[in-house]
């Protein structure tokens, strides 16, 4: 007898409906509808409909410690300087209570719209100490039953900038942080603040995750010295970095150029369209640029790129609910992405892209893999992408962790 089955469900790249079988937290059976035997007699049993169901989507990057700040603006953020410098001064106000609130509030929203997995970046700095970090490793404990969380030991205001930084990154990733973060355009030397990410990287044996070229400047390129520093550490598919705007600025030629080494290096790219495309282009007058990375040239040089929410509601990015699928759908909008190989190419960047980039392993649909999964009332890619639908099911380790169901009234209208 199964924990739980679920029957008539459409899956990924599979014709007609099946029924999937859930034992010990683990996915234990794929059967087309009908041809499971026993006839699958389950504790639990859940109808989908008809429905598609995908693996749980991955959140790969996001910062929860400095979401929801709206109300504490006194202005809006013109610049990606404005915004670091703003959120800079609104960190003093900080509580641990505050952060833990203010991130469980944005956790509960993407467990709602699908999110079985995330990697946040908490910020470690002498203005914060360790009170974010510590706040995030707390959470990860608290909400591991509906979400799997990474923790990143982020030096937001620089290493070298901010004195004191490297020995609270050394702090943090001693007692469990989960990936090194470094941030390349912050310190006045990219090659002193690469020897610390990358010592702390082989003194831990973490990988790593970077905030890099973040601007629409074509002579940023930090990336091609990761992709460098990978490759000599051996670290291929174990680097990571987000943004990554100014490669879309850089002449054709040069840009494939540095697509192949990134490509080279197996680096993640983390691409961020809610807050690039707040962020970058606003100094041009003319043909303003669209700030994001080259989504489309990455793929085509064999580079895993995947999609982040990134901020929420915040001087950097002042939109956003936690809805994986509404950045994928901006992204299609921008980065020209509106066809049906698109729409199944924009689900994968959510779910096995990002397990990839994640390092996230079991994951997928097949019998082995944990059973972390959302249901959908479409009947393919396209149409979930589309339509973005409100009603989803979403079970972590064969447990349902959040359902939501709509009902329309539409009494007094007549249609005609």
């Amino acid at each position: 007898m199964w924990d739980v089955r679920i029957t008539n469900a459409r899956l990924q790249g599979r014709s007609g409906l099946f029924a999937i079988g859930v034992q010990d937290g683990l996915i234990a059976s794929v059967l087309p509808q009908g041809q499971s035997p026993e006839a699958d007699a389950a504790r639990t049993l859940y109808d989908a409909g008809g429905g598609m169901l995908l693996p749980g989507l991955i959140e790969p990057h996001i910062h929860l410690e400095k979401a929801l700040l709206l109300s504490r603006m006194e202005e809006d953020a013109a610049s990606l300087k404005d915004a670091i410098r703003m959120t800079a001064a609104m960190k003093y106000g900080f509580t641990r209570a505050d952060m833990a609130a203010r991130s469980l509030y944005v956790i509960r929203e993407a467990v709602k719209n699908g999110v079985t997995h995330m990697r946040c970046h908490a910020e470690v700095d002498p203005i914060l100490g360790l009170s974010a970090f510590e706040t995030m490793m707390e959470l990860k404990e608290k909400v591991c039953d509906v979400l799997d969380l990474q923790v990143v030991v982020f030096p937001q205001e620089g290493i070298f900038q901010s004195p004191g930084t490297a020995e609270l990154m050394e702090e943090a990733l001693r007692i469990g942080g989960d990936v090194v973060g470094g941030i390349t355009y912050q310190d006045p030397s990219l090659e002193d603040h690469l020897d610390v990410v990358f010592r702390l990287a082989e003194k831990y044996g973490k990988p790593i995750d970077f905030h890099a070229d973040f601007s629409d400047r074509s002579e940023d390129a930090a990336i091609l010295d990761i992709a460098d520093r990978t490759i000599a550490a051996g670290m291929q598919g174990l680097v990571a970095a987000g943004h990554v705007t100014s490669l879309g600025s850089m002449e054709r030629k040069r840009a494939e150029t540095a697509a192949r080494r990134i490509g080279e290096a197996d680096l993640q790219i983390m691409t961020l369209p809610a807050t690039d495309l707040f962020i970058n282009g606003r100094g041009d007058r003319e043909r303003p640029r669209r700030g994001l990375t080259p989504v489309k040239l990455l793929q085509e040089h064999g580079v895993n790129v995947v999609i982040g929410v990134n901020n929420v509601r915040n001087p950097f990015t002042p939109f956003g609910k936690a809805d994986p699928l509404e950045t994928a759908w901006l992204l299609a909008v921008t980065a020209y992405m509106g066809g049906d190989e698109d729409a199944k190419q924009l689900i994968h960047m959510l779910t096995g892209g990002a397990a990839k980039a994640l390092g996230i392993q079991q994951y997928g649909l097949e019998p082995g893999a944990v059973a972390d999964m959302v249901l959908f009332p479409e009947v393919s890619e396209r149409a979930i992408l589309l339509g973005k639908p409100e009603q989803r099911t979403v079970w972590k380790r064969g447990r349902m962790t959040a359902e939501t169901k709509l009902q329309t009234r539409m009494d007094h209208i007549v249609l005609h």
